[in-house]
C-alpha cells in the first residue's frame, strides 16, 4: 500500500527516515517544532508530513539558522493536517528573504574588510582618513561600525 500523508510513524521509522537521534526529536518536540500522538500502548507515533518538517530543521542549521527562526516561520504552517503547497511555498519564501538578508549582510561584510571596520584596526592609513582622532572610539569598543551594522 502507496504512503499517505496521513499515515503515521513510529519514533524508529523517523529516525530511520531522518537520520535524527531521539533525543533530538523530543528536543524539537518540547520546542514546538514538531508534534507526535500516542499510539497503542501510549507508543508515540508522528504524522508522516512531520518528516518535511525535520528535514527543514536538518537544513536550517546547515544554514545556520536559528532554531527560534525556524519556530516562528513553522507556526504559520498547520499543525492537524499535512501542509499544502502552498502553506511550504509561504514558508519557502519568508527564508528566501530571510537568506537574502543574509547574503547582503555578507557581501557588505566583505566590502568592510576590504577597506576599514572601523576601528579595530585594519589600515591605520584609512583609520587616519575615515576616523580622524578616533572619533568611533566614542561609540564603544571594537569595529563599531560593522557592530551596528543591520544583523544577518
Amino acid at each position: 500500500m502507496p504512503a499517505r500523508p496521513d499515515d503515521h510513524l513510529t519514533i524508529g521509522e523517523v529516525i530511520r527516515r531522518t537520520g535524527v537521534p531521539a533525543s533530538a526529536l523530543h528536543f524539537y518536540e518540547r520546542k514546538g517544532l514538531i508534534f507526535s500522538e500516542r499510539g497503542s500502548g501510549n507508543q508515540r507515533i508522528f504524522p508522516r508530513h512531520m518528516l518535511r518538517r525535520i528535514s527543514l530543521i536538518i537544513v536550517a542549521k546547515r544554514l545556520d539558522i536559528r532554531l527560534s527562526d525556524v519556530a516562528e516561520v513553522f507556526t504559520t504552517l498547520p499543525t492537524d493536517r499535512a501542509p499544502t503547497h502552498k502553506d511550504w511555498q509561504r514558508v519557502s519564501r519568508i527564508w528566501k528573504k530571510q537568506l537574502e538578508e543574509r547574503r547582503r549582510a555578507i557581501e557588505n561584510l566583505e566590502q568592510e574588510l576590504t577597506g576599514c571596520i572601523g576601528c579595530g584596526c585594519l589600515s591605520m592609513k584609512a583609520c587616519l582618513l575615515l576616523n580622524p582622532d578616533d572619533a568611533l572610539g566614542g561609540r564603544g569598543p571594537g569595529p563599531v561600525r560593522l557592530q551596528s551594522a543591520p544583523p544577518p
